[in-house]
């Protein structure tokens, strides 16, 4: 699918937020995208591919996290809210 094709799908599905990304990767203000890698960026898991693809095509680099990294992050926010009281 090329980036035209892509972006046509996206904007009839209204994924605005998603060709925006895009939009970012192609001006240089879009270097690393951190994902939990079991959910992906798109529940549409053909979509996501190309999005994902088109995004690393762009020179974004794709970051996985897995949930269990996202929850430490959470329970360090939390913490470091503690000492401040």
């Amino acid at each position: 699918m090329t980036r035209d094709e892509l972006v046509a799908v996206l904007e009839k599905k209204r994924m605005t937020e998603i060709i925006e990304l895009i939009e970012d990767a192609e001006a240089g203000e879009l270097e690393e995208l951190e994902l939990v890698e079991s959910l992906g960026l798109l529940m549409d898991q053909e979509l996501n591919n190309e999005v994902l693809s088109l995004l690393e095509s762009l020179g974004v680099t794709i970051i996985y996290l897995s949930g269990d990294e996202e929850d430490e992050d959470e329970e360090n926010d939390e913490d470091d809210e503690d000492d401040d009281n």
